[in-house]
């Protein structure tokens, strides 16, 4: 894939140089063609040698001859006009050198005002030596952001049953080990006759949680493991099987585990082992 493009593109599009040199001024038609070409070009055409130096010609096309460009440079690989596709090989040279320049440019401009006071003072400069000049313009950080729009529901819808999951998981819990509390206040009323402190009840029934998070989290991550690669087409630049994403959730609900159990816990240390015996 050929791209040409003007000296100091790269550093207008944030693309650091890895090897070799820039285009510049000098690099017109009447100088030898030269090329920046990317890693993966390096990789599929080049076996991974060194690139600099080296020489790539292409087929002849309606109004563009086969030409021998020299390879003069290096940048890393980035996508082209979708997010979500592979990363080609790609070719840049000099826009100076190309042989039948068109009535029309694409200029990118970075710059930190707003855009829309920036392209009007823009429009203002063109227009006082060139008014026949037409122009529109698109801002490429709103362009970016259009194009993950499926990307952004995703996340937003993701963060809401996120939450929504955390707060029944909560709830659940709490009321899971409030009935078992209930169910066994006869036995904890027997344990604390016998003798067992308050901090033995505590953890008796913590261990009870402990056991219902255990199978919850093995159950969840057979559960992840089987739709995590469904999942990984709708995500960008993220791994569907992310071990330390799996390792942060388990532990929130681990945290979230232990508060929802502990005022049941607390409540079943603090009853009265006589009410408790007299209790069906």
């Amino acid at each position: 894939m050929f791209t040409w493009v003007s000296p100091g593109y790269f550093g207008t599009m944030g693309i650091p140089l890895l090897r070799g040199r820039d285009f510049n001024q000098n690099d017109t038609r009447t100088s030898p063609p030269v090329a920046v070409v990317n890693q993966t070009f390096v990789r599929d055409f080049l076996g991974g040698a060194d690139p600099i130096g080296k020489t790539v010609r292409t087929r002849a096309e309606p109004n563009y001859p086969s030409t021998l460009y020299e390879i003069v440079g290096v940048i890393p690989d980035t996508k082209y006009n979708d997010l979500r596709g592979e990363r080609p090989a790609m070719a840049f040279v000099p826009a100076l050198q190309f042989p039948e320049p068109g009535p029309w440019a694409v200029m990118m401009i970075h710059s930190k005002a707003d855009p829309a006071s920036t392209m009007a003072g823009i429009r203002r400069t063109i227009a006082k030596s060139h008014p026949e000049i037409l122009f529109e313009y698109q801002v490429f950080q709103r362009l970016l952001r259009d194009g993950m729009v499926r990307e952004r529901l995703m996340a937003m819808l993701s963060g809401f049953f996120g939450l929504l999951a955390v707060l029944l998981a909560a709830v659940g819990l709490y009321g899971v080990i409030s009935y078992v509390v209930a169910r066994r206040r006869n036995e904890i009323g027997i344990r604390m006759a016998l003798g067992a402190q308050r901090g033995q009840v505590v953890g008796m029934v913590m261990r009870e949680a402990a056991w219902l998070l255990v199978i919850g989290l093995v159950i969840g991550t057979v559960s992840w493991l089987i739709v995590g690669h469904t999942a990984g087409s709708l995500l960008f630049e993220l791994k569907a099987h992310d071990p330390l994403t799996v390792a942060g959730a388990a532990a929130l609900l681990a945290v979230i585990a232990a508060l929802a159990s502990l005022l049941p816990a607390r409540r079943a240390s603090q009853l009265d082992p006589m009410v408790a015996l007299r209790l069906d």
